[in-house]
């Protein structure tokens, strides 16, 4: 490094040569660039520097790179934004596990998986391709309302109540509700429509009926069905609602205990052609 000194107007001046200056500059990069090195800042500092101005960032869809802004929160010891990390990703986990829905492949395995669970169990059975006769017009729209009603009960009622899917067994659209390894209730959504020289299956979406067996369930949380209290609830649920069909209780149980099971089937409507007569007649019931 060199220096020129003169000593005009009684005084020193210093002069640094371009070659000097150029070092010094880059002495102080090096510095800013430790210390982003060190949190690993790079393409997220620029959310750092606008959550310090503005108080708030909107956060990466991608969990991956929003663990990565937590990193760095952490190493500036932001707490607001740590906090609003912590927070978005708790969400999104408690979304991915509302969402995942074990799926029944073989009898056995639904068995042991009600007989062992500790929670309320809610079954969809779904098999559409399991009927020999062509559906009503209505019966497609209400087959996928009732799916829908069971994601969003999953999601609703997530983690207290296990929600499992079966599209294997011999019903098009039924639900099961177990409580303590044995099953409460079951509601068909399915009918045989007797039209003329053909027959027709109906599907229903008793949505009320559904949502109100969900709710009984839950008595059964955490082991507090087993009291006379719960199963007087239970059994005060049991009216059916009217216009969604009938009730009916099978089964008693071992050593003279209550052990009925609430079946309930939407109405059915029963058309009959009485052609010898020279009319058509319509019957429902």
């Amino acid at each position: 490094m060199s220096a020129e000194a003169s000593g005009s107007s009684g005084g020193n001046v210093v002069t640094v040569s371009g070659s000097a200056a150029s070092s010094s500059s880059h002495v102080g990069e090096e510095k800013v660039g430790r210390s982003l090195a060190g949190s690993k800042c790079g393409r997220h500092f620029s959310l750092v520097l606008n959550f310090l101005r503005d108080g708030t960032v909107p956060l990466p869809e991608s969990t991956r790179e929003l663990e990565e802004v937590l990193k760095e929160a952490q190493y500036y010891r932001l707490q607001g934004l740590v906090q609003h990390c912590l927070t978005t990703l708790q969400k999104r986990r408690d979304v991915c596990r509302g969402c995942h829905i074990p799926m029944i492949t073989s009898a056995k395995e639904e068995q042991r998986m009600i007989a062992t669970c500790r929670k309320p169990v809610v079954k969809l059975q779904n098999n559409r391709g399991n009927n020999k006769y062509s559906y009503t017009s209505n019966s497609d729209d209400n087959l996928l309302k009732n799916i829908e009603l069971f994601d969003k009960l999953g999601l609703r009622f997530n983690g207290r109540v296990l929600f499992i899917k079966d599209v294997l067994g011999d019903e098009i659209c039924c639900w099961s509700f177990y409580g303590e390894g044995r099953k409460i209730a079951e509601v068909c959504c399915t009918s045989i429509v007797y039209a003329t020289e053909k027959k027709q299956t109906k599907v229903e979406f008793p949505e009320a009926r559904i949502f109100e067996e969900t709710l009984n369930i839950l008595i059964y949380e955490n082991g507090r069905g087993s009291g006379s209290g719960g199963m007087a609830l239970l059994e005060s649920g049991g009216v059916s609602s009217p216009g969604v069909g009938q009730s009916e209780e099978e089964g008693a149980g071992v050593g003279g205990g209550d052990r009925r099971v609430r079946r309930i089937h939407v109405r059915r409507h029963i058309m009959h052609d009485e052609r010898g007569h020279g009319q058509q007649t319509v019957y429902k019931d």
